[in-house]
């Protein structure tokens, strides 16, 4: 984690779950949290079985030059992207895994920003499935965010953390198969892993994508 708004509602997410794999949506305490609010945010499952902002901090909505609050998640990632994204919100709602994950943001003007996001299960009236909590930040901040409003985004690399030290290789090959490769249009080869270094760590290339195995924090 390199921001500290990403470790900061980890850290705190992960105090307030106690022996859970998720707390409960009634536990955050925002004050609990007032370093990392700004890029906070809170997901929820719309009618459409998709993930729209339930909240959003101002400093996200201000780097996207709009509020966020119902508009859709789901549709903010580039359409190569959407089902990689959805296989990794269902290993977080489902298997209660954290995923870290790291996506470039481009405007209409063709400017690019590198953001980290990091998404958490999060139990509502007992469930899992229809909350998520997480922060998005910019790794480096140019003069123009804020201004120029990012339109389309790309995912560039992911972690999955298991809290609880639950292996992930099968997640982890499911969502390298819903990522898109170089292969031949209509080829149903799987994508194969090629070594890269993210970051000074070791991880595994999956065309765009690059995963960094994950474990305990």
């Amino acid at each position: 984690m390199q921001k500290a708004s990403t470790k900061t509602l980890y850290d705190y997410w992960n105090s307030i779950r106690g022996s859970r794999s998720a707390p409960e949506r009634k536990d955050i305490d925002p004050t609990r949290i007032r370093d990392a609010l700004a890029n906070t945010f809170i997901l929820e499952l719309d009618e459409g079985d998709k993930f729209s902002f339930r909240l959003a901090g101002s400093h996200l909505c201000s780097s996207y030059c709009r509020e966020l609050k119902g508009r859709s998640f789901s549709g903010l990632w580039h359409e190569r992207d959407s089902d990689a994204m959805d296989t990794l919100i269902r290993a977080v709602t489902e298997d209660h895994a954290v995923a870290l994950v790291t996506f470039q943001g481009t405007t209409a003007i063709h400017t690019k920003v590198t953001f980290e996001m990091i998404l958490m299960p999060l139990r509502h009236n007992g469930s899992t499935h229809t909350r998520l909590l997480g922060a998005m930040t910019a790794i480096d901040e140019p003069y123009w965010l804020g201004v120029q409003p990012i339109m389309e985004q790309r995912i560039s690399g992911l972690r999955l953390i298991w809290p609880d030290d639950i292996a992930l290789e099968d997640k982890v090959r499911e969502v390298s198969t819903k990522i898109v490769n170089e292969a031949p249009y209509g080829s149903s080869a799987t994508p194969m892993a090629m070594p890269a270094v993210v970051y000074g760590r070791s991880a595994r290339r999956y065309a765009h994508l690059a995963v960094l195995d994950g474990g305990r924090q």
